[in-house]
């Protein structure tokens, strides 16, 4: 009996997850990515119970490690350069896997390299789904060529982020489902520490409208995150992003540390810059076409459980494709209907800890510099876990066990 065989488009943590997931339960996979080669480490993340929970069932939470640096203070800081100790993200309930995205998607990948087909510089171009399975071409560019190909599968896997190439061929134009933020996000690897703090130094400079972090790791330079509050998303991507930058930052003088830190993102050799967005669907899924991942509810980094809920997403799929052998359009109905309400809460947590990440108003830089000025001690510390463990207890969630 021939294996049901999934096309998977992305390969990104989603994707990669997806298809061992799926190899576990006898599926065969095909993985086309549409960058040439595979991607550099990228950012900070972090890794949630939810998602280490899945992650140990597929056998690769070892393997994806943890990057957290227990000997570290995280600072809060203003633009003249005074600190206090404050709450980094590693302090937060739950303790999560402080990583790059890298480090989760290099342990899915050695285990996932040996079982699947890989395509590089690989997308789809059509797709015909009919009851018998969806037929999807495939366009592949090296160099100067292009080639396409028609092949059938079983099942399609929209695992390809937030501006999916797949969701607009089956669901429908990116505008029916993106819900902006109204906010920028500019990320880096920074080269060198900040000058007067150490590489496992973590450093939080929040105002109204607009943040700088440094996130600190054991054995990795630091990470660094900057956001800002926008009402013309258009407008910040017509200049080139750092000028982007030391307009949402301005006109105040930056600070000897603000400085450094836009000094590095301009010189970094690798960036983000990106308009953050929600995605909201009705449904993910058609009878043998789904979305998963970022493509298809992207909660957003300000709710911490983007890597997470991938991992998770893709664990449950493959949980439901065993349960309903040879009837995909029933095992998806049961995937959405089991994730959705754990995605609903995600999304809600992306919402209510966007000013966790970035005050938007001086009650909340008031409210933040209470909880940073408690936890500037053990003793405080511990009771703002304790505070905030209640709302950070659906992280633990696993809605793919059993």
């Amino acid at each position: 009996m021939n294996k049901p065989r999934a096309l998977i488009v992305g390969m990104g943590i989603g994707g990669l997850s997806t298809a061992l997931r799926l190899h576990d339960i006898g599926w065969e996979t095909l993985i086309v990515e549409r960058a040439p080669q595979r991607r550099p480490a990228g950012y900070f993340i972090g890794l949630f119970d939810t998602g280490k929970y899945a992650a140990q069932r597929m056998g690769v939470l070892d393997a994806i490690g943890n990057r957290a640096t227990y000997e570290s203070t995280t600072y809060d800081i203003d633009r003249k350069g005074r600190r206090r100790p404050g709450l980094g993200y590693g302090d937060l309930p739950g303790s999560p896997r402080l990583l790059l995205r890298g480090d989760i998607e290099a342990a899915f990948y050695d285990s996932v390299e040996p079982l699947t087909d890989i395509r590089y510089g690989t997308t789809p171009a059509a797709m015909d789904e009919h009851p018998g399975g969806v037929d999807v071409t495939l366009r592949t560019t090296s160099g100067a060529a292009t080639v396409e190909t028609t092949e059938r599968f079983d099942l399609v896997v929209g695992a390809d982020g937030l501006r999916s190439t797949v969701r607009p061929m089956v669901f429908g134009p990116h505008a029916d489902y993106l819900r902006p933020f109204h906010h920028i996000i500019a990320a880096t690897v920074l080269k060198e520490p900040v000058p007067g703090y150490a590489l496992t130094d973590g450093i939080i400079l929040a105002e109204p409208g607009r943040s700088a972090w440094v996130f600190a790791f054991s054995d990795h330079r630091p990470g660094l995150l900057l956001s800002y509050r926008t009402d013309d998303e258009d407008a910040e991507f017509r200049r080139p992003p750092i000028e982007s930058l030391r307009r949402a930052f301005g006109p105040e003088p930056a600070g000897p540390v603000l400085e450094n830190l836009l000094q590095q993102f301009e010189q970094a050799d690798d960036y983000l810059f990106d308009s953050v967005h929600q995605v909201v669907m009705p449904t993910w899924h058609t009878d043998r076409v789904v979305l998963l991942g970022d493509a298809a509810w992207c909660p957003t980094l300000y709710s911490g459980m983007g890597a997470s809920s991938a991992i998770v997403g893709a664990d449950l799929l493959g949980t439901m494709l065993q349960r309903n052998p040879g009837n995909p359009s029933r095992a998806l109905r049961e995937w959405d209907q089991k994730l959705r309400p754990f995605i609903t809460t995600m999304q809600e947590h992306g919402r209510k800890e966007l000013v966790m990440f970035v005050p938007q108003t001086r009650r909340d830089k008031l409210s933040r510099t209470l909880i940073t000025s408690l936890a500037g001690n053990p003793v405080g510390k511990r009771v703002m876990k304790t505070l905030l463990a209640g709302s950070f207890k659906d992280k633990s969630i696993d809605p793919a066990a059993a």
